[in-house]
């Protein structure tokens, strides 16, 4: 399609939660952008690392274990990985965080490591001039 360019997502883990269960807590930009076929939708491993202490702790509630909500959820969306790699831990030297939060410093190495947009609601990484950023409520 002339004129249309796809945006490379990264879904930080929040976004992907909310995406999956609770897509009304999405804005309308973010939604959109998620939900258009023409867009990659990308996740890190950090995520799923994430969403399972979120789980532990109980702050993801799901019927069933953890990896079978984890299947589900790779079924439902259509995510490409993220992997963390040298660039992207390259990446992470660089960045400096009022409040460093290593997922949050990884998530965001990624994006920059692969030119990817952050969907998120993360005010510190909202605010990082160096990320591209979609806040994602």
């Amino acid at each position: 399609m002339e004129g249309t360019a796809v945006i490379g997502l990264l879904l930080d883990t929040h976004t992907w939660i909310w995406a999956l269960e609770r897509p009304e807590r999405l804005g309308a930009k973010a939604r959109k952008q998620i939900e258009d076929t023409g867009n990659d939708l990308y996740l890190s491993p950090i995520s799923i690392w994430e969403a399972h202490h979120l789980s532990q702790r109980r702050r993801l509630r799901h019927k069933g274990t953890f990896q079978e909500w984890l299947d589900a959820a790779f079924q439902s969306l259509p995510l490409q990985e993220a992997p963390f790699n040298f660039a992207v831990a390259r990446e992470a030297t660089q960045i400096q965080l009022p409040q460093p939060d290593i997922g949050d410093l990884l998530l965001a190495a990624t994006a920059i490591a692969f030119g990817h947009t952050l969907v998120t609601t993360g005010a510190q990484l909202l605010a990082h001039p160096a990320i591209k950023t979609l806040r994602a409520d």
